[in-house]
């Protein structure tokens, strides 16, 4: 009842499928899905694809990919890893091991009131720093493996129409209907 038919790999497949085809250069993709990836680290989750767009159009990528690789690491399943790693490590950047120890926030009431600036101290800038450095190590990783595969892929489409472009060319009378 809960098992997709097609199961759940498939929206990754579809996302992969569609970064591929994109008709950009390599490294627009590419960059795209970096600033894509690198914004989904940080703690400001409703303008996520504004901060993508952003970045991407800054270093010359592509905003399909942007929001694509936004996407794909930043959703429900993945962001509370993220969230935990990066309060975590804002913590050990900040050494702030034990400050917080025994405190409580209530997020909710800051949230509710709009208080930003009690939120900043104990939230927001320990999740900030600490979403830095795992975001710049994912997204020159994924700006690698996403360039040489979107690369390789344009090669190989490139062929394969050169190819049926060879074998129209050779055989004409095969592609034209008969009356």
């Amino acid at each position: 009842m809960f098992w997709p038919r097609k199961g759940f790999l498939r929206p990754l497949r579809y996302l992969k499928m569609r970064i591929l085809r994109l008709t950009a250069s390599p490294h627009a993709v590419a960059m795209g899905v970096a600033a894509g990836v690198f914004v989904s680290w940080t703690p400001f989750i409703g303008v996520h694809f504004i901060m993508a767009f952003v970045l991407a159009y800054f270093l010359s990528g592509n905003m399909v990919a942007a929001a694509l690789g936004t996407a794909a690491f930043g959703n429900p399943l993945t962001y509370p890893f993220i969230w935990a790693a990066t309060w975590e490590i804002g913590h050990l950047l900040l050494r702030r091991q034990n400050a917080m120890a025994g405190q409580s926030v209530d997020l909710m009431e800051l949230f509710h009131k709009l208080r930003f600036n009690e939120l900043w101290k104990p939230v927001l800038e320990p999740m900030l720093v600490g979403a830095i450095p795992p975001a710049a190590i994912t997204s020159v990783v994924l700006y690698i493996l996403t360039f040489y595969t979107v690369k390789g892929f344009q090669v190989r489409r490139r062929e394969r129409l050169m190819e049926r472009a060879r074998l129209h060319l050779a055989h004409p009378a095969r592609d034209t209907p008969t009356v």
